[in-house]
């Protein structure tokens, strides 16, 4: 896989560029401010892209502006978006497009490799990748909604679910058959008044698009 990486830290850069190219990827472009990161994946053209939300010089959120501009002129570009802390506006915002090959990871995340490699490679290929942190925070702020309506183990399987994650991979962690899985699916998107989907990312877009407009 061929990686654009855009992070000002240059402690955390050259790590992630080692974890990647340790990894089999190939590292074609660095950017380490906002105005480098659109020139350098317009350049490049990667297979996917790791930006930094908030890069020099305003350290604001000029890597998720790039991201959202190098999708409109790369349509379908990979992207996996890194932040330091759960900034909810920025997850929304960047997933408010519909469409998958889009990440949002917590910093702390890329020190789990295999769940950090397993984001990237689910992004890159056209999925969804949402840090459990930032579905926390989309679940628990919610009053007064559906949600309320749904059980325990829903709730458990809707959560992973907007990480992205597939019935097998549910199941797993579940403990529990993914028949199982595939019912308490059923439920959740029959309580959210959602469209039945099992259609990889479409399902996670259509949980996100709910969480974020209630």
């Amino acid at each position: 896989m061929r990686v654009v990486i855009a992070e000002d830290n240059a402690l955390l850069r050259e790590g992630l560029v080692l974890l990647l190219t340790s990894a089999g990827h190939e590292v074609v472009g660095v950017a380490v401010t906002g105005p480098e990161v659109l020139p350098t994946l317009l350049e490049h053209r990667p297979d996917a892209a790791v930006l930094d939300v908030r890069m020099p010089p305003g350290f604001r959120d000029e890597g998720l502006r790039a991201a959202l501009e190098a999708r409109e002129r790369i349509p379908g570009l990979p992207v996996l978006v890194l932040s330091q802390y759960v900034e909810e506006s920025y997850a929304a915002e960047l997933l408010a497009g519909g469409a998958g090959g889009l990440g949002y990871l917590l910093k702390d995340r890329i020190g789990r490799v295999d769940a950090f490699l397993d984001a990237l490679e689910r992004v890159a290929a056209g999925g969804t990748a949402l840090d459990p942190e930032v579905v926390t925070e989309l679940l628990t702020r919610r009053k007064d909604s559906p949600l309320d309506a749904l059980t325990p183990r829903e709730r458990e399987v809707l959560g992973l679910m907007a990480e992205g994650r597939d019935n097998a991979t549910i199941a797993r962690t579940l403990v529990v058959t993914e028949r199982a899985v595939h019912k308490h699916i059923g439920n959740v998107f029959l309580k959210l008044g959602l469209p039945a989907s099992d259609s990889g990312h479409r399902r996670v877009l259509a949980v996100l698009a709910y969480l974020n407009n209630r």
